[in-house]
């Protein structure tokens, strides 16, 4: 059984920075590419960044460029998204999610990705 897990959501004031990490078990972990989603109330879900098996590629939104980082751990099974100045409007659930194959240009379209973690909630004050 599949299971994707996140943690490191909590409260932070603005121009903080936090790291949310995400394990995923029961698959092969550097077979797939993982991508990190967040959806604030009422808003849609955003694709907000994504890294490919070995790492070598990742993407970013604009609205996070700049600020985020995302990495892996391919022997610990992790992925990391570090979030450095961080605003009140970056507010949201946090999900990780795992693709089987290579998105390219559509790596924020949710159905690309086949498993989901449950999410960690950020809230960041101003």
């Amino acid at each position: 059984q599949v299971q994707v897990v996140e943690s490191g959501g909590g409260l932070v004031q603005a121009g903080g920075s936090l790291r949310l990490s995400c394990t995923a078990s029961g698959l092969t972990f550097d077979d797939w590419n993982m991508g990190w989603f967040r959806q604030a109330p009422g808003k849609e879900r955003e694709g907000i960044s994504y890294i490919t098996r070995s790492g070598a590629t990742t993407f970013y939104a604009d609205s996070v460029k700049g600020r985020f980082t995302i990495s892996r751990d391919n022997a610990a099974k992790m992925v990391y998204l570090q979030m450095n100045s961080l605003k009140p409007e970056d507010t949201a659930m946090y999900y990780c999610a795992a693709s089987s194959r290579y998105s390219g240009g559509f790596w924020t379209d949710g159905s690309q990705y086949r498993y989901w973690g449950q999410g960690t909630q950020v809230t960041v004050s101003s």
